[in-house]
């Protein structure tokens, strides 16, 4: 990425005062960028540990498969699902807050006495599924926005300082070599004007 610059003060002000801001910025952003890859893998860690769970608890419950074909899955219904908003390093983040769901009327009397275990089964099962979700909603919002902050980071650390540093000290060379110049056409002057006093 070039940097337009002209060689005056205006111009190197305008530099010096850009490279400032990203100088300054620049820790900010990379505290950030270790903050969200630290997030983004504990959330990972989560989701993976529950999607784990849940293979786990179906394989316990697979012995009673035959059981499963008896039982009405309309029974269990999710009603609603509650999700808040946390911030992390500046990202918005879901938060699972708690799951309602709807259970239909059954006659305990006229149903097997395990429907009820299967209801408490199919709730905790559906709850453990939408938590692995949203903690793997949470890991890709949290993965985007590390990208994009380490992208930042390469362009301010790689691209944009060192232009604004090199520009800097093009305009500042330019000026000295002007202000070289300028003395060294000031003493000519000065030295053809002595010389032509003492020839008269």
């Amino acid at each position: 990425m070039a940097i337009k610059f002209q060689y005056n003060k205006t111009s190197l002000q305008q530099l010096e005062k850009q490279l400032k801001v990203r100088q300054k910025a620049l820790p900010t952003l990379k505290n950030k960028e270790a903050a969200l890859r630290v997030e983004v893998k504990k959330a990972k860690t989560e989701s993976e540990r529950l999607e784990k769970l849940i293979r786990e608890k179906q394989k316990a419950y697979k012995d009673a498969m035959e059981l499963w074909s008896e039982f009405d899955n309309d029974l269990v219904g999710i009603e609603e699902v509650n999700v808040s908003v946390k911030k992390i390093a500046g990202v918005k983040t879901p938060v699972l807050d708690g799951v309602v769901f709807s259970i239909k009327e059954f006659s305990v009397f006229n149903k097997p006495t395990w429907f009820l275990d299967g209801v408490a089964i199919s709730k905790e099962l559906a709850k453990i599924a939408i938590e692995s979700t949203v903690f793997k909603q949470k890991m890709q919002l949290l993965e985007h926005a590390r990208r994009k902050t380490t992208q930042k980071v390469n362009l301010y650390e790689k691209v944009q300082i060192p232009g604004f540093q090199d520009a800097i000290r093009k305009i500042k060379r330019f000026m000295e070599d002007e202000e070289n110049l300028s003395k060294a056409a000031q003493k000519i002057v000065k030295q053809r004007i002595q010389e032509a006093e003492e020839n008269i």
